[in-house]
């Protein structure tokens, strides 16, 4: 068998929300590898740039023109060269000039056509043999913030997390039956609630905060209850989109209340200890590194998340880590770019004793990718959807390696809650 690359093949198709992205196959002797790329509707300021100028049609003509002359010819399995590669023939920092999701794209259907070409599945080939241990999904269930029009909370993402079940079968059914009770109290709370839902599936209902708290403890203990295990909730804040630079406060524009980095720091420690949160994504805006250092000092048994604070970045961990910001990183791998920039974050992260979480995009597409690299590289929590079609690739491909594993399998340690 041969990993030679012999084609790459670029074309523009669209993501869950029907923006144009990128899309790449990458065809070696005898194997065949096909990523597109997602996209964030709230990203990180020192995230790479998706698109060159001209956007996904430039990226297009920069894979015919620019990369694929590099890169036909040498072997699928190269990965770190092949990476590298990309790197240099775009010159800056960021991949403004190919393009961050070209880049991934490239990098990705490279793995994916190496594990092929060797017959192997994609978790299997990255993780070998010792690759068996299953996420725990953690899923969206009300939006709100930049994910959501009208009213909704200010809050971006009202989480659960389904930590006690024994299984990643048993953990997603616990996440759908949590959504559905979800549902069925917003229906009965509010007679014109019309079961809209955002671009990741998760509900848009006419509450505040404290009322989506309230519901999602709810429905956690009722569903907790009926098929025996814990299951415990958590919230992204993306504080970045609420932060106001100019004033130096977090904007509820819902509650309308202002709060500045020492009543936000006591706001969500308020939130934590009340409702007893086991997941606490982007608390402050993308360069409070001390804030996040401060919370993350005063509790316990909860992952403090960094998402635009880290951006996948080694560098940007490297320096939260030293004064210990956060406990856990999100890893997105088109936020650095390529396979082995991700990679490094994701070793950094287990060398330093952070909780590395792979994570979809809200503009996603219905690639399964992310689900393997969850069990090649020992992610303990894949953050996605639900019920949304996007996300359900991921769950269900899931679902498909924990069967494929069969006895091997178990589900990752999760010792922080």
């Amino acid at each position: 068998m041969s990993t030679v690359i012999e084609d790459i093949i670029a074309r523009r198709v669209f993501n869950s929300r029907g923006d144009e992205t990128i899309e790449v196959d990458v065809v070696t002797t005898s194997g065949f590898g096909r990523v597109s790329a997602p996209a964030g509707e709230s990203r990180g300021k020192a995230e790479v740039v998706y698109y060159p100028l001209g956007g996904v049609d430039e990226a297009v003509k920069k894979i015919d023109e620019l990369i694929a002359p590099e890169i036909v010819g040498l072997n699928a399995d190269l990965q770190e060269e092949i990476d590298k590669i990309l790197h240099e023939v775009d010159g800056s920092k960021d991949f403004r000039v190919i393009g961050g999701n070209t880049a991934f794209a490239v990098s990705l259907a490279t793995a994916e056509a190496a594990a092929n070409s060797y017959g192997m599945l994609l978790f299997q080939y990255l993780g070998g043999q010792v690759a068996r241990e299953l996420p725990y999904p953690l899923g969206n269930t009300i939006s709100g913030g930049r994910h959501t029009r009208g009213k909704s909370p200010d809050i971006q993402e009202f989480l659960i997390l389904p930590y006690g079940a024994e299984s990643f079968l048993e953990a997603s059914t616990a996440n759908v039956k949590i959504h559905k009770r979800i549902g069925d109290i917003l229906r009965r709370k509010d007679r014109l609630f019309s079961g809209g839902r955002s671009d990741e599936g998760a509900w848009v209902a006419n509450v505040e905060n404290t009322e989506a708290f309230e519901i999602l403890a709810t429905a956690c203990e009722e569903i907790g209850d009926e098929i025996g295990f814990e299951c415990g909730f958590g919230v992204d804040i993306a504080a970045s989109s609420l932060w106001n630079e100019k004033e130096k406060v977090y904007v509820y524009s819902r509650e309308r209340r202002k709060r500045d980095s020492g009543e936000q720091l006591e706001y969500v420690l308020e939130l934590i200890r009340k409702y007893h949160l086991v997941y606490v994504e982007d608390p402050f805006h993308e360069e409070d590194y001390e804030s996040f250092a401060k919370l993350t000092k005063k509790i316990k048994k909860c992952l403090i998340c960094g998402d635009d604070l880290f951006v996948t970045d080694s560098e940007r961990l490297s320096r939260g880590a030293k004064i210990k910001a956060a406990n856990a990183v999100i890893i997105k791998v088109n936020q650095i770019g390529t396979l082995t920039d991700a990679l490094e974050t994701i070793e950094l992260a287990e060398r330093i004793g952070y909780i590395p979480v792979i994570s979809h995009r809200s503009g996603d597409v219905c690639d399964w990718h992310i689900a393997h690299l969850a069990v090649a590289f020992k992610c303990p929590i894949i953050k996605t959807g639900i019920v949304e079609g996007a996300r359900i690739a991921k769950i269900n491909e899931l679902i498909r390696i924990e069967e494929f594993l069969g006895d091997r399998a178990k589900m990752a340690s999760l010792l922080v809650v």
